[in-house]
C-alpha cells in the first residue's frame, strides 16, 4: 500500500489501469491552457460571449474531478479490494488484574480508590459476553491468581468483592501471574487456546518484583494485549504511620506497558470516568478484525461519483432561465 488509506488487494495486478488518471490529467491541464491561448486572440469580449457562452470554470473542473474519482474508485473495486470489519469474538479469556496496594485506600475516588475500582470491575464483568471466561488477579507486593479462569459471573463477583488491601506494589509480577491464569483457561472444542487479553487497574508505582517492561515483553511474546487503567488523581494521598504519602498514578509506567504489550493505555480519575474506560475495553476486547472483500463498496463510490460528475457536466450545458 502506498498510503496507509488505502486497501489492499486480491488482484492487485489489475491496477494498471491507474497509469491513464495521470496521463488525462495531464491533457485536461494542456487542454485548458490551449484554450486560454486561443481566447487571446479574440480583442473583442463581446463578440466572443455571444459566439461561445460563458461556462463556470469551477463546474467544469468539478465535473473533471469527480469523473477521475470515478474511475480511481472502479479501478479499485475490478482489483478487488480487502478491507478490515471488526467483528464479534466467540469466545476470549479476560483477566482482571485490580490493585490491593495501600494507596488504593486513598478518598480522592469516593467512597476509597478500591471500592470505587470493585463496583466498576464488577459492572464490567457482568457486561462481557456470558461465553467468556474471566479471571481475577490481586495486584500487590505479592500477586496471586483469586479467580482462575471461568464463566461463572457469580464466582467472579465474589472474587472481586472479596479483595482487601494488602502492602507493596509489584506490577510487573501481576502480569506474569495474569499470564500463568490464562494457561488455565479451558480449551475449546478444536483444543485450540482462547484469545486472551489483560485488564490491569493501578494507582501506584511499581515497588517490587520483575520489571514490567519485561513483563510486558513476555506478553506481546504471548500475543496478550495488557489494556491499563492508571487509577486516581495526583492530588490523592494516603496516611502511613503517621506520615501523609502522595499516591498520584504513574501514567508514564503504564503507558509503556501498554504500549508495549500491544495493548491500549487509559486514565480515570473518578467512577464515570473508570466506567468508561471499561466500556472502551470491552468493546476492544470483544471484538476481532477480520478481512473482508469490498469490492461492493468501492463499486458503489465509483456510481456515485459518476453520477454526481454526470449532473455536473449537464449544468454546464444547461441555459437555466
Amino acid at each position: 500500500m502506498i498510503f496507509g488509506w488505502l486497501p489492499s488487494f486480491l488482484a492487485p495486478e489489475r491496477l494498471w489501469v491507474l497509469v491513464v488518471v495521470p496521463l488525462l490529467v495531464a491533457g485536461y491541464i494542456y487542454l485548458v491552457l490551449r484554450k486560454k491561448k486561443t481566447g487571446m486572440r479574440f480583442t473583442n469580449t463581446a463578440v466572443l460571449s455571444r459566439v461561445v457562452p460563458k461556462q463556470s470554470q469551477w463546474r467544469r473542473h468539478l465535473a473533471v474531478a469527480l469523473s477521475l474519482a470515478a474511475l480511481v474508485a472502479l479501478s479499485f473495486a475490478w482489483a478487488r479490494p480487502n478491507g478490515i470489519e471488526m467483528v464479534p469474538r466467540e469466545r476470549a479469556t479476560v483477566v482482571v488484574v485490580i490493585d490491593i496496594s495501600r494507596s488504593m485506600e486513598a478518598t480522592d475516588v469516593k467512597p476509597t480508590r478500591l471500592e470505587a475500582a470493585k463496583q466498576a470491575a464488577l459492572s464490567f464483568v457482568r457486561a462481557l459476553p456470558a461465553q467468556y471466561n474471566v479471571s481475577v488477579v490481586g495486584l500487590s507486593g505479592n500477586p496471586s491468581v483469586r479467580l482462575p479462569p471461568t464463566t461463572d459471573r457469580v464466582q467472579a463477583q465474589q472474587a472481586i468483592n472479596s479483595l482487601k488491601v494488602q502492602d507493596s506494589t509489584a506490577v510487573g509480577e501481576s502480569i506474569y501471574t495474569a499470564l500463568n491464569a490464562l494457561q488455565l483457561a479451558p480449551r475449546g472444542t478444536d483444543s485450540s487456546p482462547a484469545p486472551g487479553a489483560i485488564v490491569l487497574l493501578s494507582d501506584g508505582q511499581n515497588t517490587a518484583g520483575r520489571s514490567p517492561a519485561q513483563a510486558a515483553a513476555e506478553a506481546k511474546k504471548q500475543q496478550v494485549p495488557v489494556y491499563t487503567i492508571a487509577y486516581g488523581t495526583d492530588n490523592g494521598y494516603v496516611d502511613l504511620d503517621g506520615k501523609r504519602e502522595r499516591v498520584a498514578p504513574d501514567r508514564e509506567l503504564l503507558t509503556g506497558i501498554a504500549q508495549s504489550s500491544g495493548g491500549q493505555a487509559f486514565s480515570a480519575e473518578s467512577l464515570d470516568q473508570l466506567n468508561k474506560v471499561y466500556n472502551n475495553i470491552r468493546s476492544e476486547v470483544g471484538q476481532t478484525p477480520v478481512k473482508k472483500e469490498t469490492t461492493a463498496l468501492w463499486a458503489g463510490y465509483g456510481l456515485a461519483f459518476a453520477v454526481v460528475a454526470a449532473l455536473a457536466a449537464v449544468s454546464l450545458g444547461a441555459r437555466w432561465p
